[in-house]
């Protein structure tokens, strides 16, 4: 009998995003039975300290809680680590030193989703938390790749992104749709041949909307990205 490696999953951070993923996972796995979709451990821990909070005004660090669900993970038997938050990327590499697991990285399986959409590289726009664009994330990782990254301005952050976030963390999901939708045109105003969603609460605010394809440019979905992430590690 052969055991394939659980792929673990760290989240809770919001727990919506993490139950999107898992959905989202089992939904992209080319299947017919059961027995053809990827083990997989989920371990939601909500009480995770804010991110944003943390990087920008001296909140409580996250890192020691992301650690323990890292271990929890590798008790388990999990041969990777996939974690549906953007903004806890911000402490990927205090993660990948106290595992000997490799941690999908979210930015990157975004850029190889940019890819198959066909836009290798040019003007894009980058939605997330305050705390993902402050720590440029994105701008640092994706720039390595021929990408100029455009974020929403303050003002917009302020006022439509930041509290679509909100909306979809107190499941007001269909609430936060005109706001992030808006946030999106704008940067499509400003140049961006597509926008990556980076955060996995803002693509469930975009689908509660009308179709995507509404907003009028490429979206790229990081839970979807992450996904698929996870499927190519395994082979799938």
């Amino acid at each position: 009998m052969s055991y394939a490696p659980f792929l673990g999953v760290l989240g809770g951070m919001g727990p919506l995003a993490s139950a999107q993923f898992m959905l989202r996972l089992t939904l992209l796995t080319p299947a017919e039975r059961d027995q053809d979709h990827l083990p997989a451990l989920l371990w939601s821990d909500p009480r995770v300290p804010d991110r944003t909070a943390a990087r920008l005004s001296g909140g409580e660090d996250p890192l020691p809680w992301l650690l323990r669900g890292i271990r929890g993970l590798e008790a388990a038997g999990c041969g990777a680590i996939a974690i549906p938050c953007n903004t806890a990327h911000g402490w990927y590499e205090g993660m990948a030193e106290a595992t000997r697991l490799p941690i999908l990285h979210i930015v990157d399986a975004a850029a190889e989703e940019l890819a198959r959409q066909g836009i290798p590289g040019g003007c894009i726009g980058v939605m997330g938390t305050a705390g993902t664009l402050a720590m440029r994330l994105y701008q640092q990782r994706l720039e390595h790749r021929g990408y100029q990254c455009i974020v929403p301005e303050e003002a917009e952050m302020q006022a439509l992104v930041s509290p679509g976030i909100a909306l979809v963390k107190s499941n007001r999901v269909a609430e936060s749709f005109p706001l992030l939708a808006e946030a999106a045109r704008n940067l499509k105003n400003r140049g961006a041949a597509a926008v990556v969603l980076g955060c996995t609460e803002i693509p469930l605010g975009i689908q509660a909307g009308p179709a995507a394809t509404a907003i009028g440019l490429p979206l790229v979905d990081t839970i979807d990205a992450l996904a698929l992430a996870a499927l190519r590690w395994a082979g799938r």
